[in-house]
């Protein structure tokens, strides 16, 4: 894994002309172009904030419903993106794949990230709606959202790992990842708040990564506090161990990728 690890830092270059290459290619026939990287996701808080204030009220008593919504549902659109267009990354480069040779991790790296930068652009209209919602920022937890940001990196960079390397063997994948991304949405504190769920239900709740790192969002941009760094702890964790294993699934199901596709 090492010795993969060093092959990758050796095509860097390739990486970040990949990320270059889907930011610039993603809306460039488009006649708003770069703007529909804030447009998709300001037109989905506008409907999850009628639907779930006015519809179904689960926001009641929520105070300022629409930026608590809102500082959850744009990191929760980066994971979402790289568990469903994730999974296709490497079908959709096989081209590439099949020509020349280059550790094959390279497609999914560039595919997160590419999704990463992107929701730090979405990032800064968040930080905006913060301010001109009168919410204290607080320094030391700014501070701690690149930590934040990182913990969530790697959880969905193992992730689509994973899901990209399977999606070339069994091209069903990406379809079911749709429903899965749908069931895991609600199974996360965004559109409703985490008290809402019994107590006794919570620990196991919490072992879902993406609950602690949408909560710790939250926590920076919404309540003007610091993240809870124990339950951050433990999306970490789990995020490192899923990383590792989508690596070494990754590692071992890659050698067949040109006879596959």
């Amino acid at each position: 894994m090492i010795e993969t690890l060093k092959e990758i830092w050796a095509y860097r270059s390739m990486i970040r002309s990949l990320v270059h290459k889907d930011l610039r290619g993603r809306y460039q026939a488009s006649v708003l172009g770069f703007l529909w990287t804030f447009i998709v996701p300001l037109c989905q808080l506008l409907v999850y904030t009628i639907v779930f204030s006015k519809v179904l009220p689960i926001g009641d008593g929520v105070p300022h419903y629409s930026l608590y919504l809102f500082v959850a549902l744009i990191p929760w659109l980066f994971f979402s993106s790289c568990l469903t267009s994730g999974a296709s990354c490497v079908v959709a480069q096989q081209s590439l794949v099949n020509k020349i040779y280059f550790p094959r991790e390279v497609v999914p790296i560039a595919s997160v990230t590419s999704a990463f930068v992107n929701m730090l652009y979405c990032e800064v209209v968040v930080l905006a709606a913060c301010i001109i919602s009168g919410v204290q920022l607080s320094v030391a937890g700014l501070l701690c959202l690149p930590l934040v940001m990182l913990v969530e990196y790697i959880f969905a960079l193992g992730v689509t790992m994973l899901v990209s390397a399977i999606d070339v063997y069994f091209r069903d994948l990406e379809h079911i990842l749709g429903i899965i991304s749908m069931a895991w949405m609600y199974l996360t504190p965004i559109v409703y708040d985490i008290s809402r769920i019994p107590q006794k239900y919570l620990p196991y709740y919490k072992l879902n990564p993406m609950t602690n790192i949408v909560t710790a969002y939250r926590d920076i941009l919404y309540a003007g506090s610091v993240p809870d760094f124990a339950s951050l702890g433990i999306s970490l964790g789990i995020g490192a161990v899923i990383l590792v294993i989508g690596f070494l699934v990754f590692g071992r199901l890659k050698r067949r990728f040109s006879e596959v596709m």
